[in-house]
């Protein structure tokens, strides 16, 4: 958190600097995820899976390939696939991991995303992410069930319709929509003046070869995506406002959907009565 803190101040500073380019400083302002360390309950839940390590290429930032860390609960004939948000890590689900290990007949797979967690990566992105599922994958075979938590949501979507898979059921939880408006929220809250913002979108579009309007779940969302997709939110969430998930699913009415009033965006995956909904919609799926 402490590295966050330091961009955050310098790209504060710099923007009054004339003539300054803060454009590298908005890269690390938007795609370094602060790690938080394991709490002990998240770390004796880890030591009862059984832990695996895959590779992604990462041609964009580090230009290198990057191993990332995952855990497997379970030895079930039903997979259940779990992609945590930004800044989070596969042990964050640890109350719906431990109420998902009472059903019978699941195999649970959790990881920590490039960038995120245990897993190597200096900088992250949505690609990562993506990359990260599509790997889990083609490793142990597609899941039957795919949750997914803010940023997880969209990365989930990217690898379902890269891989041509179609999961019985899909769990969005709290999903980010729209990804350029999530980058311009962190630029305003560090002050970032408007030309700043062009230059790093612009770099954006030159590095990745696609601007990032694309990166809109309401425009790239696919009806055909699973037999089943079911979303939560929160219309008081700060991190993913809720005007862009009423978009997402004006426009897709397949999607059903559950307000939990006061969950917030990141406490939302702990909500007993979440908990409580997915595991039915897990029991009715098996």
């Amino acid at each position: 958190m402490k590295k966050i803190k330091e961009i955050f101040t310098r790209v504060k500073e710099l923007q009054h600097v004339d003539n300054e380019d803060i454009t590298p400083l908005i890269w690390q302002l938007i795609c370094y995820s602060p790690k938080f360390p394991l709490r002990l309950p998240q770390q004796q839940l880890l030591n009862e899976a059984s832990p695996f390590t895959l590779e992604v290429d990462d041609p964009h930032f580090s230009q290198s390939v990057l191993k990332f860390n995952g855990y497997i609960w379970g030895n079930g004939s039903h997979k259940v696939l779990l992609t945590h948000g930004w800044s989070s890590k596969g042990a964050d689900f640890i109350d719906l991991i431990t109420a998902l290990g009472a059903i019978d007949d699941l195999q649970i797979i959790a990881f920590d995303a490039p960038g995120n967690g245990s897993s190597e990566g200096e900088l992250s992105s949505l690609l990562l992410f993506a990359e990260a599922v599509k790997a889990v994958i083609s490793t142990y075979g597609a899941p039957d069930i795919m949750i997914g938590h803010s940023l997880g949501v969209m990365a989930n979507t990217i690898a379902i319709q890269q891989t041509g898979i179609k999961p019985s059921l899909l769990i969005s939880v709290t999903p980010m929509v729209n990804l350029r408006e999530n980058f311009i929220a962190t630029m305003n809250s560090a002050d970032v003046p408007k030309t700043a913002q062009d230059r790093f979108f612009e770099n954006f579009n030159e590095i990745f070869d696609v601007p990032t309007s694309y990166f809109n779940l309401a425009d790239i969302y696919n009806v055909d995506i699973a037999q089943k997709h079911w979303l939560a939110y929160d219309r008081d969430d700060k991190m993913a406002p809720f005007p862009y998930t009423q978009e997402l699913l004006n426009r897709h009415p397949m999607i059903t959907s559950k307000e939990y009033p006061d969950a917030t965006h990141e406490r939302i995956i702990k909500d007993p009565r979440l908990i409580a909904d997915v595991l039915e919609l897990v029991r009715n799926k098996q």
